[in-house]
């Protein structure tokens, strides 16, 4: 059985850039269109309904320019 990730956004700190969207490579990372954080953004998350999908690879912690990205696993 593959190991569960669970990523916790700093959403305040997010500046929407992308990158970890475009390495994840279980593609359940996305740009949250419904919030805007303090600093104007829209903030990475995760895709509704994919929450069980992340391996736990923490291949966006690593690309996030920000830190704002933490993974662990179950």
């Amino acid at each position: 059985m593959a190991a569960k990730g669970i990523v916790k956004f700093r959403e305040d700190r997010c500046k929407g850039c992308e990158l970890c969207v475009s390495v994840c490579p279980m593609k359940c990372l996305g740009i949250r269109k419904d919030i805007v954080n303090k600093q104007g953004y829209h903030p990475a998350g995760m895709k509704p309904g994919e929450e069980g999908k992340c391996i736990g690879c923490a291949t966006c912690a690593i690309m996030c320019p920000d830190g704002v990205i933490n993974v662990y696993q179950e």
